[in-house]
């Protein structure tokens, strides 16, 4: 008797490790590589990725949708063709493939069209996992897979890829475990050049609905690109991605809050152990209040954990800090971004497309002194959780972008202001590659 329990608790243990070492099987999908059972038939028309885009170094495996410079834009001819997806989708002779596509998005066929119209057309700067859906036999079928850094993919106003641009496939969350998978390259897709499986991205919604999405362009990455959610690239907006601009205090605050403000002015926020929920108190930041960072790097946010012991400070965003409520060393507070990404020097480069006579936008440089008072406020005063000691470090600068466009969303007046809640929603973006800086006129269908 006591040797087969011997034998049954072995066997137990070994099935236990066994579990805990269970890998998820995601298929790797490199840029330019056709799919196998696409909805749509990659032959270029649809959409196209930039293939030598190699995948940038993340400041964390898991970033919101609203990150500044997570994704990239281009002033090239377009990268996807919304209005070609559209048409291919509408079409009473895909209208099965039409019924499982809605059906994956989670909208009935008769409102595909007013859905794509509010997808944003952006390229990927990471390696990017992801629920993908081929379709074969008449269904969608879902597979987990990697998207190589220089996918096109089309965005919703949560800053989730939603469409794969080149095929039409309906995209979803990753919604396993990123530190358990096993990555597959076959059929066609072979290693790219930069992979690193340890730097891989899993993108969460953004607090709120965004309404403008801050780009880096993958041709110069001192330059970046306001777009705003739903269009392709006509009416983008330049500014000046080395602008930098001092990190804010944000002690007191909920971490939804933090984020928020963060993404306002252009940084990223980063965080350890998992998402954490938006009403947590922030404790601190990594770097401290006005440290001056470039448009994109990270603030490492502390959140007070449950059972803390109160009245712990806070790491690095100490009262002696400067304060954000008035101008910054560099220059007054007023020329921070808005909620919705930074604000611009004005229209991209190119000629308006044959496809869309809205392609240009106003040009004048004229500021304007409007603030936006749609955003949620974000709160100067400490909230009722208790800070603690933080847990999060080490994050790098970022910029200050501006506008001196009119129908920028945020604020360009010159005079100091006190720092008040941004008054729409947070921009998502992240550095590219190389190329010329934007001209005055507007973009051409950029992606």
């Amino acid at each position: 008797m006591v040797r087969r329990l011997a034998v049954l608790l072995a066997a137990a243990v070994i099935l236990s490790g066994c579990t805990e070492q269970r890998l998820f099987a995601v298929k790797a999908v490199a840029a330019g590589v056709p799919s196998l059972a696409p909805f749509f038939e990659e032959d270029g028309s649809l959409g196209t990725d930039e293939t030598k885009l190699r995948p940038e170094q993340p400041h964390s495996g898991l970033q919101q949708g609203n990150t500044p410079g997570l994704y990239g834009g281009t002033q090239k001819s377009k990268v996807c063709d919304v209005d070609r997806l559209k048409d291919f989708l509408t079409d009473p002779r895909n209208r099965q493939k039409a019924r499982e596509w809605a059906r994956i998005v989670g909208i009935t066929p008769d409102r595909i069209e007013g859905y794509i119209d509010g997808l944003t057309p952006v390229l990927l700067r990471h390696d990017t996992l992801v629920k993908n859906h081929d379709y074969k036999k008449g269904k969608a079928v879902a597979f987990d897979s990697l998207l190589e850094a220089g996918i096109a993919v089309l965005v919703n106003d949560q800053g989730l890829p939603a469409v794969k641009c080149s095929c039409g496939n309906p995209l979803q969350s990753f919604d396993k475990d990123p530190e358990k998978i096993s990555v597959t390259f076959e059929d066609g897709n072979k290693k790219w050049d930069g992979y690193e499986k340890s730097e891989v991205v899993t993108i969460k919604p953004a607090p709120r609905p965004l309404e403008r999405i801050a780009l880096v362009d993958v041709d110069d990455p001192d330059r970046g690109i306001n777009r705003p959610v739903g269009s392709s690239g006509e009416k983008d907006r330049a500014f000046d991605a080395t602008k930098q601009h001092a990190v804010p205090r944000v002690t007191g605050m909920t971490f939804d809050q933090a984020s928020q403000r963060l993404s306002e002015l252009g940084l990223a926020a980063t965080f350890s152990d998992g998402l954490p929920s938006g009403d947590a108190a922030v404790t601190g930041s990594d770097p401290g209040p006005g440290t001056e960072l470039r448009f994109g790097e990270a603030v490492a946010l502390s959140v007070a954990d449950d059972g803390e012991e109160p009245g712990t400070p806070p790491k690095s965003d100490t009262s002696d800090g400067p304060s954000t409520d008035g101008p910054t060393s560099g220059g007054p507070s007023t020329e921070e971004p808005t909620t919705d990404g930074p604000t611009t020097d004005g229209p991209t480069s190119g000629e308006p497309t044959t496809d869309d006579p809205d392609t240009g936008g106003p040009t004048s440089s004229e500021p304007t002194t409007d603030r936006p008072t749609t955003g949620e406020p974000t709160s100067s005063e400490p909230t009722t959780a208790v800070p603690t000691t933080p847990t999060a470090s080490s994050a790098p600068p970022t910029v200050e972008p501006t506008s001196t466009d009119p129908t920028s969303a945020g604020p360009t007046s010159a005079e100091p202001t006190r720092s008040e809640p941004a008054t729409s929603e947070p921009a998502s973006s992240e550095p590219g590659s190389s190329s010329a800086p934007a001209s005055g006129e507007p973009a051409v269908g950029p992606a």
